[in-house]
């Protein structure tokens, strides 16, 4: 059966080795956590930490984008379906044909 870690001890675990006052070895021992484990879980922290300085503007932008694009699509949905809806009004006799 696998270990579990929670995320408040991989953390505090990675704290430590960001301290560099011990060994990965040290750190490994002290904690019971294999050294290659303690390579990954260092990994993932200096990606996550660049990730969270990253640009916050460009991805806000894209955001926004990606909102107006949709907006744009539902609008146009908007008009075919209105379009629609008079014509079918129109068949049915339900509205009376404009003058």
């Amino acid at each position: 059966m696998r270990k579990q870690y929670t995320t408040t001890f991989k953390s505090k675990v990675v704290l430590e080795i960001f301290k560099e006052e011990k060994t990965l070895a040290q750190i490994a021992s002290e904690y019971e956590v294999h050294p290659t484990q303690l390579r990954d879980w260092k990994a993932q922290a200096l990606s996550g930490l660049a990730e969270s300085l990253a640009d916050k503007r460009q991805t806000e932008r894209a955001t926004v984008a990606a909102h107006e694009r949709k907006c744009d699509e539902l609008y146009i949905e908007i008009g075919r379906l209105t379009t629609h809806l008079t014509w079918l009004k129109k068949k049915s006799g339900l509205e009376p044909p404009a003058q």
